[in-house]
């Protein structure tokens, strides 16, 4: 374990590094009083974010044709704090404005002239200001905020950087201080573009408005072939320093800003990683290079799941922003489903709008389109057909089209592809792919070029750009020779509308194999299969069936669909005679599930089809209804699909939607398709997308296919070791077996001995050894915190081994013992957020560990806590204390109580937070060691009866609880008792006032309407302009009118009852 470098460490040395390394000027902005004016930053009070006085003078450095009035008319607009509304669309807004600048108008020579007033001068970036700010204190309507550092340019906060001590997971800074300043002081990140979280040992960015799991690391500085050692960055604690030696360079920073964000329908924001940054320069550096090059640009190869969609998207979008000419963007796909995804990308992302007419329908109008100059066409490569015999036209001798082909394989060296180059003969070509091309491939570098940039399978699960995936054979035990993949029967097998020759060459010359893989026996094994694991998997993420046709495809789905109601019976009379209520429990938890889940077939639509699938026994209609179905929302069957909480859980494919198909809780695929090489990898990735609590992707292989995936890894996955991206599922095992060690070791050195519970077989020596050793893992929350991760991990890599675990050679019992410590914890502490229901109710115990002869079960029996203050004797909480012998669950038994109570009391008062700093100082304290377990329980207890008066506050005051809040808000110090009268009656007739009117003032959806808000501020700020004292001036009055009106639009955005 590294030593401890504390928070304050790593700032100065962020500090440090920013000012001599990166050259940025420094504001040292902490004072002792958070009102204390001058902090050195120049604002003229501290609910400003921007730094006025920098912003004036930076825009008039950059801007020196422009006057300065106007400058300053622009940079008070800039500095304005906005009242409450969408942040995401006021980021959004504000984004554009830096990337682009302000469109101004003025007099000049007694002339109107309009120019545009630069926020950044991204050519030059020297000839902008650089600052980082330190501990500067932002007031928000009801709570102070001190971010740890701020990156300013030109006076504007766009990085957001927090820090925590080496010791205390980075997690937490995302999920106390980020959530907290969004939440009290949202207005930083009205023009924040990066947030960035550290404790140095690990540094992670990604966008204010983005989950956790999408936040990245920085660790290549300036080439995308650096291998950094990652052991060595947590050892040192140096992650941070990568990033800013990194990113934080001037020119690499605004090239970033300017280039690599994108918003995806203005609701989603989307800012490149590590990999996407190299990868894209390369290419622009390649596009910068083209004569040289002579049109063949190169292959832009990431693996799938790693954005390289949204690459596409940045590349042209840089070109068109940052290089002088009337380019054309031809994006060429070999599949519609792809095609659909990429203009759909471009399309949400605002390259173009849904006006632009870019997807020419046929050969002829696309041959039409590329002899104009339209910004950007999408086209399958289909489109290129021509009459034979003929040779292809030249339809543009431009040299300025830049045609980008993603997944480049085979069709790229066929008439097609060459129809193309004749067309376009002088164009830049450039491949995108998810897997490099082999064999007789390898043709794509004459055709391309070399590879521009490459990210590989294995690292982007090092990078955590993807998740790792693993493998479990389970071939019926039928014959079947696997030496048909070595041929191109694979191939043949890509394709799922075969054409009639295609269809006749399969039938007859791989009769024999194809019969194999459809005999019924067969597939009805591998649908029991299907129907035993689908529901009893750990982490129940989306999945798919991948069959050989389209026939064996729908076939599966009724052999599924049977057994799934056969299953259910079964299951029902197995809860109907068990009287273990624990295994009752459990086999629910599977019925409920399975009778929630829905299923589907999805392949692509045929001439004939109903005559051709009645021909084999199968009906192809309610299945091509439920794929043409739009539901009321406009949503359809991809929607349906890629939704995670929508129903639709398991479909069945055999070609569409494995490439080109983005998913991320797909999380099991169920292979029984011939496959090899290329189209291999596009399947198996799937399932390798980061979502939520997905530790893995699995599949599950019918066909022994993956006795040729090492083979394909070499190439398309490996990195520089020999360790496979791909594993056998025994690898995961072996990881659960070093996590529980892991963690057994963590507790012994902290005097918890996991060995001694496991050999005790007394049952109250047993349950008296967990009480301590709870009590002295709470003792120390950096303590409880770690074994709360190790114990995490553990029981996620647990989850995603089952049910395949059952059937390997595994002693849960040290598992057993760990995740009922960390239940005794939980119970005692806080239960923690349980991601779905089934895991509420999923027991300690397995089923095949209650079969087990050294299987040992526990329980757990958590009380709820009670949370009425007056009701507790504090007098007696305090005898009871000294006679404890395990004082820390005490103590965390009346944290939580407090826990618990100030969450709610602040719910319904948020002026209430200083007894909430009150409770963190009092922990801090302890933590620190500055406080015995005595003191520390008598300052909880102190603290608890000063709630207890609080909650009875508006009993005295004589308001009710939602007045109260009002009253407190609208309160300002040296009031007399007539001024408080006054003010009391202005917060009960406000009140009063808006409940009276709720039906006509609060309607549907008030808090994000421009016109309903005003109607609500404007009677908040009668009510308050007829019964404040006249000691409110017009400067506090509209601050407090200010105050009201945004915390009501708060309360509506969470759904508060009385103002939703």
């Amino acid at each position: 374990m590294p030593k401890i470098i504390t928070e304050d460490m790593i700032e100065q040395a962020a500090i440090k590094a920013l000012e001599e390394s990166q050259g940025y000027d420094v504001l040292r902005c902490y004072t002792e009083d958070p009102e204390t004016l001058p902090d050195n930053t120049g604002r003229a009070n501290k609910k400003q974010v921007v730094l006025p006085a920098i912003l004036f003078e930076s825009l008039c450095n950059i801007n020196p044709d422009i006057p300065q009035e106007t400058i300053r008319a622009e940079c008070e607009k800039l500095c304005h704090t906005p009242v409450s509304g969408d942040l995401m669309l006021t980021n959004y807004y504000n984004y554009q404005k830096i990337r682009n600048g302000i469109t101004v108008e003025y007099q000049q020579d007694e002339r109107k002239t309009s120019n545009i007033l630069k926020l950044i001068n991204f050519d030059e970036p020297e000839k902008n200001s650089f600052h980082v700010a330190s501990q500067m204190w932002i007031k928000g309507e009801t709570h102070w905020r001190r971010p740890d550092l701020i990156l300013f340019v030109n006076g504007l906060p766009l990085v957001f950087i927090e820090l925590k001590n080496s010791n205390i997971p980075v997690k937490n800074a995302y999920d106390i201080n980020l959530q907290n300043y969004l939440k009290d002081i949202p207005y930083l990140f009205d023009y924040n573009q990066i947030c960035v979280l550290s404790n140095g040992m690990e540094t992670r960015l990604g966008s204010f408005g983005t989950d956790y799991i999408y936040f990245f690391e920085w660790l290549k500085i300036e080439s995308e072939k650096e291998n950094p050692n990652r052991k060595q960055i947590r050892e040192n604690c140096i992650s941070l320093e990568y990033f800013i030696n990194g990113l934080c360079k001037k020119d690499i920073l605004l090239d970033y800003i300017e280039n690599f964000i994108l918003y995806d329908r203005r609701r989603t924001k989307i800012i490149a990683k590590n990999h996407q940054f190299f990868g894209v320069n390369n290419a622009y550096n390649a596009f910068l290079n083209r004569e040289q090059l002579q049109g063949k640009l190169g292959v832009f190869w990431h693996t799938q799941g790693s954005g390289k969609s949204y690459s596409m998207v940045m590349l042209a979008r840089k070109i068109k922003h940052k290089c002088t000419g009337n380019f054309t963007f031809l994006v060429v796909t070999d599949r519609n489903d792809l095609d659909t995804q990429i203009y759909k990308n471009f399309l949400r992302t605002e390259f173009i709008t849904d006006k632009d007419k870019v997807q020419p329908a046929n050969s002829k109008q696309l041959r039409e389109e590329l002899k104009t100059n339209k910004p950007i066409l999408f086209t399958l490569i289909h489109k290129f057909r021509y009459d034979k015999g003929k040779k292809y036209p030249v339809l543009s001798t431009r040299d300025d089209i830049v045609v980008i082909v993603d997944e480049a394989h085979r069709t790229q060296y066929k008439d097609l592809a060459e129809n193309m180059r004749n067309g376009l003969p002088n164009a830049q070509y450039l491949a995108f792919t998810g897997t490099p091309l082999l064999g007789n491939k390898r043709l794509t570098n004459s055709w391309f070029g070399d590879y521009v940039s490459e990210y590989n399978f294995a690292e982007s699960i090092k990078d955590n750009a993807t998740v790792p995936l693993y493998y479990v054979k389970r071939v019926p035990e039928v014959e079947l020779q696997n030496d048909f993949l070595d041929s191109d029967f694979a191939d043949i097998l890509e394709e799922e509308n075969l054409t009639e020759a295609e269809q006749r060459r399969l039938e007859n010359h791989y009769a024999k194999e194809l019969e194999v893989i459809k005999r019924d026996d067969r597939l009805d094994a591998i649908a029991q299969h299907i129907v035993y694991h689908f529901p009893r998997r750990g982490f129940r993420g989306k999945g798919m069936v991948i069959s050989v046709d389209k026939f064996t495809t729908v076939k599966m789905y009724d052999k599924v669909s049977f057994y799934w109601k056969e299953e259910i019976k079964k299951l029902n009379k197995q809860i109907s005679q068990t009287s273990n209520e624990d295994e009752k429990l459990r086999l629910k938890d599977i019925v409920d599930y399975m009778r929630k889940v829905e299923m589907a077939v999805v392949i692509s639509e045929d001439a004939d089809e109903e005559k051709k699938f009645a021909a084999e026994g199968l009906s192809i209609k309610p299945h091509r209804e439920r794929m043409n179905r739009v539901d009321e929302n406009g949503f359809d069957i991809e929607d349906n699909f890629k939704d995670p909480d929508n129903p639709l859980q398991l479909v069945f494919v055999c070609a569409m939607w494995l490439t080109g198909f983005d998913a991320p809780s797909v999380s099991t695929l169920y292979l029984d398709k011939p496959m090899k090489g290329h189209t291999l990898m596009q399947t198996i990735a799937r399932a390798n997308r980061v979502y939520g609590n997905k530790q893995c992707g699995l599949i599950i292989d019918y066909l022994d296919v993956f006795k040729y995936l090492k083979r394909a890894l070499a190439d398309y996955a490996a990195s520089d070791s020999d360790d496979v991206p791909v594993k056998d599922i025994a690898k995961l095992l072996s990881q659960l077996n070093e996590s529980i060690e892991m963690t057994c070791k963590f507790c012994f050195a902290h005097g918890v001995d996991l060995k001694a519970v496991v050999d005790e077989n007394d049952v109250f020596r047993n349950l008296s050894l967990f009480e301590d050793y709870a009590n002295t893992i709470v003792g120390n929350d950096d303590v409880k915190n770690e074994f709360s991760v190790l114990a995490n991990t553990v029981d996620n890599l647990y989850e995603s081994l089952r049910p395949d675990i059952f059937k390997m050679d595994f002693n849960p019992i040290f598992k057993e013992a760990i995740l009922y410590l960390k239940g005794i914890i939980d119970g005692k502490i806080r239960p923690e957020k349980i991601e779905s229901a089934h895991a509420k109710i999923n027991e300690l115990l397995d089923q095949s560990v209650i079969t087990s002869a050294d299987a040992r079960k526990y329980t757990i029996n958590e009380s709820g806590k009670e949370l009425d203050l007056s009701k507790i004797d504090v007098d007696e909480l305090r005898e009871q204390f000294k006679k404890l012998r395990n004082k820390n669950l005490a103590i965390s038994d009346l944290r939580e109580l407090i826990e618990e109570k100030l969450k709610k009391m602040l719910r319904r008062n948020v002026t209430r937070t200083q007894f909430a700093e009150r409770f963190r100082n009092i922990i801090d304290e302890y933590n620190a060691g500055g406080s015995r377990n005595d003191d520390f329980y008598e300052k909880l207890l102190e603290l608890m009866e000063q709630l207890f008066k609080e909650e009875q506050r508006h009993i005295k005051e004589e308001l009710t609880e939602e007045e109260l809040e009002i009253f407190d808000l609208l309160c300002k110090e040296h009031l007399t008792q007539e001024e408080e009268k006054k003010v009391k009656l202005a917060a009960k007739e406000l009140y009063n006032t808006l409940l009276s009117k709720k039906k006509d003032l609060f309607v549907v959806g008030w808090q994000n309407d421009p016109q309903p808000k005003e109607r609500v501020k404007s009677e908040i700020v009668t009510v308050l302009n007829t019964f404040l004292p006249e000691s409110y001036d017009r400067e506090v009055f509209l601050h407090k009118s200010s105050i009201v009106f945004n915390h009501i639009v708060d309360q509506a955005m969470t759904g508060y009852n009385w103002v939703a």
